[in-house]
This record gives structure tokens, sequence and C-alpha cells, in this order.
């Protein structure tokens, strides 16, 4: 399952997201487990988090459960994907939690939030321009010093090694599930038109929108993700 440049989901997209993210990110489950460690050891009982691609609701539902003095700011630009999280949330009685935003941070209000995650976005976001903007959207909206945790696909995929990794993701999808070949192929088109970062474009983009101390945390095939501060 892969999402499209412009980040529309149809209703059957939305029905499919939790089961296909987890086949074409196979540690999908472990990189939030682990961002939610990391979020409990830099935070107070009563913090403010800005959740940007909330959609899904994923973070919401590791992050909410044990921690009823945070209070989340949920972004996407999909108004299905948002209501598969709203509907998570009503079912574990906890939509007090969270503000729901259709759209995108440039459209937020400004405000002062404690952290930011913004997991699996960024390579959505097709211009570099827009990139950086999205990003120095998410800064300012942070206090000084405050955590945000990213995730995104990335590598340079004219290297041997993005197209071993990539040839293991190929492997890992005709071996769990009953896929054909041509059409891992076809999805595999899909992802290699998303507009993909090496790890240093990554890192010249956080700098510039005004982070600091990044810092590379976690590695699966084709996907990485970075803690670091608003500077």
């Amino acid at each position: 399952f892969l999402m499209n440049k412009e980040m529309n989901f149809n209703a059957e997209m939305t029905s499919e997201y939790d089961r296909g993210i987890r086949r074409t990110f196979p540690t999908y489950d472990q990189l939030f487990r682990i961002v939610h460690a990391y979020l409990n050891a830099q935070l107070n009982e009563e913090s403010r988090l800005l959740i940007d691609g909330a959609g899904g609701g994923t973070e919401l539902t590791v992050f909410a459960p044990n921690n009823p003095g945070w209070h989340f700011a949920a972004v996407d630009p999909s108004e299905s994907m948002l209501q598969l999280a709203q509907g998570k949330m009503e079912q574990l009685n906890l939509t007090q939690q969270v503000d729901f935003f259709s759209g995108i941070v440039q459209n937020l209000e400004a405000s002062s939030f404690d952290a930011a995650t913004s997991l699996l976005v960024l390579h959505f976001i097709e211009d570099d321009e827009q990139k950086l903007a999205h990003l120095k959207a998410i800064r300012a909206r942070l206090t000084d010093g405050a955590p945000f945790v990213i995730a995104a696909l990335y590598g340079d995929r004219e290297s041997a090694e993005f197209k071993t990794i990539y040839a293991l993701w190929k492997a890992c999808w005709l071996h769990t599930t009953k896929l054909t070949a041509d059409q891992v192929d076809k999805m595999g088109e899909t992802l290699l038109s998303q507009s993909i970062l090496t790890e240093d474009e990554i890192r010249h983009l956080l700098t510039a929108a005004g982070f600091r101390q990044i810092t590379n945390f976690f590695k699966t095939n084709l996907f990485g993700a970075w803690v670091c501060q608003a500077q």
C-alpha cells in the first residue's frame, strides 16, 4: 500500500491503510513504540504535542492512553484519514485529548507546542522548497529546545546500496503476500515516484528549518527516522 504524492485518500485506500503500511514498512509498530519511549523521557506529564500527518491515528493510539496529561493537535490534509484517527480515539474514549485539524501545518494557528512528530510525511511533499516551508512551519510552532521526531523514505536511489535495499523490499512483499511479481513491480514504481531524499539532504533541510542535534536512531529497509531539537 502506498499513498500518492498529494496524500489524497479515498475510502478504499483509507480502509486498507493499517494493513498495507505494515507490509510496506515491516517494523512500523516498533518505530512508534520507540518514539513514544523517547517522548516520555523528554516531556512533562502535562504537555502539548503537534502530530503532523496524524491521519490513521497510530501516534494517538500509542501516545495518548498512558499519558492522560498530554494534549494533541492532530493535523492531516485527508478528511477520511482524520476520520479514521478520530474513530480510533472514540473507541478508546480519549477524544478529549485531541483537537483534529484538516489541512497542513502552515494553516494551523500559531501556538507553542512542547514536541512534534512528522512520521512518514516528508516524502509526499514533492518540492524541496515546500518541504523546507513545511518544516519551518513545524519549527515556528515549537518552544525553544522542544524535541521533534521525523521519519521518511530516504536514500540515494542511484546507489548500489539503495538498489539492494529496494530488492529486499520487493522480496518482502513477494514472501509475505500473494501478489504477483508484476503487481509488486507496479507498487515499486509508485514507491520510487515519491520525493525521496538522501540522509544528507534531510539533515540539511532540518538544519535550515531551525533544528539542531539531528540524530538518526532508526532504519528499516527504505525508511529512516531522526530526532532533533528546535534551535
